[in-house]
């Protein structure tokens, strides 16, 4: 193997190997979100788009006080129903809490339903594009397997395959010394 091409498959497999951490750092952080920490949501409709697209996931932090023009995400997480990420257009009071109108970028009309400062999750930090699709994958078991099990049995085995070889050649070495001597 020439030089150059062993480097290009030693930067492929870092490039691979920090996939592997991300996505795996990534679906954790979104399987079990810590109570006022940052939590990764799957952007599932196109009611932001342009702004943030179908199948992308945003980063979303709950802050002290929310604007007009902030996009926050609102309502409950669970596995039958997801949160609404919408923006802020207008703030009201009631009862001296904000209560916030609120309205998707690619819709022609505000929410119905006005939404409650307390069941704001948080506002987005912000997204990433089509990763969504990966991290959803990857909840399931085949996808589990296939984007994260098999490219670290990969990463392991190759390691293993490294140290053998590396293994085989002191013995070589201590071999032609053991002549020599």
């Amino acid at each position: 193997m020439s030089r150059s091409s062993y480097m290009v498959t030693k930067i492929v497999s870092y490039l691979f190997g920090a996939m592997v951490v991300i996505i795996t750092a990534l679906l954790i952080a979104s399987v079990f979100p810590i109570a006022g920490n940052f939590k990764i949501l799957i952007v599932q409709s196109g009611s932001m788009e342009p702004a943030i697209n179908t199948g992308g996931i945003v980063v979303v932090k709950p802050v002290s006080q929310y604007s007009v023009g902030d996009v926050i995400t609102f309502g409950p997480v669970s596995k039958t129903k997801a949160p609404t990420t919408h923006r802020i257009v207008d703030i009201r009071f009631q009862n001296g809490n904000p209560v916030y109108v609120t309205k998707g970028d690619a819709n022609e009309d505000t929410d119905t339903q006005e939404v409650l400062a307390r069941h704001v999750i948080g506002k987005v930090l912000f997204d990433i594009p089509f990763l969504g699709y990966v991290l959803a994958a990857a909840k399931t078991p085949i996808g589990f397997v296939v984007l994260i099990v098999i490219p670290a049995g990969l990463v392991a085995i190759d390691e293993v395959y490294k140290i053998y070889r590396e293994v085989r050649r002191m013995r070589g070495k201590a071999r032609e010394n053991g002549k020599r001597a």
